[in-house]
Parts: C-alpha cells; sequence; structure tokens
C-alpha cells in the first residue's frame, strides 16, 4: 500500500494505492492519524482511485479517519472510490456520514 499526501490550504488529500487490507491498515490509519495532527486540516480527502481492493479493514480506516477528524472539527470526504470498496462501504452505512465525492472504476 502506497500512501501520499498533498495539502493544499486546510484541505489534505491522501492519495491510497494498492490493496487496502488487514497487512496494510493498522500503518496506513496511523500515518493518516499523524499527518492530520501535524496539519490540522479542517477537510480531509482520502482518494481512493488506486485502490485495488478493501476488505472490512479499510473500513476501521475510514472510520478513524472520520472520528479523529470530527475531533478536530473538521470533515472527510472520500474521492474516486472504486465500485468493489464503494460496495464494502455502502454495506457498513458508512456511505450515509462520509461524503463519496466522484465515481470510481
Amino acid at each position: 500500500m502506497k500512501v501520499s499526501y498533498r495539502q493544499e490550504g486546510r484541505t489534505l488529500t491522501v492519495a491510497l494505492q494498492g490493496e487496502l487490507d488487514h497487512h496494510a491498515a493498522q500503518g496506513v490509519l496511523r500515518g493518516i492519524e499523524a499527518a492530520v495532527d501535524t496539519r490540522l486540516p479542517l477537510r480531509c480527502v482520502l482518494d481512493m482511485g488506486g485502490v485495488d481492493f478493501m476488505d472490512s479493514s479499510g473500513l476501521a480506516i475510514v472510520l478513524g479517519t472520520y472520528r479523529r477528524l470530527r475531533e478536530l472539527g473538521g470533515s472527510l470526504a472520500l474521492a474516486r472510490v472504486p465500485n468493489q470498496a464503494r460496495r464494502v462501504l455502502s454495506a457498513a452505512h458508512l456511505d450515509r456520514f462520509v461524503s463519496i465525492e466522484g465515481g470510481g472504476t
């Protein structure tokens, strides 16, 4: 799993590439939390366009990031969510809490 960060103003974009599974989840979440705590964005966008596969561990990343941003008064959005990941998010009803922008593959 590759993770890259880009900040424009108070928006932090986190681009994810690879498989978002239990092997990657803990490290990815720690990295995102550290970036949020350091950069203090008002808005964070998880760009999931490069995610090949996501299991329930990906839900923990989305939920953990959402909770941390809410604690800081910020918001979370997901962008370019692939269809497989969108189905996982929808099954867990996270699409009711987190904004999903744009289409996926």
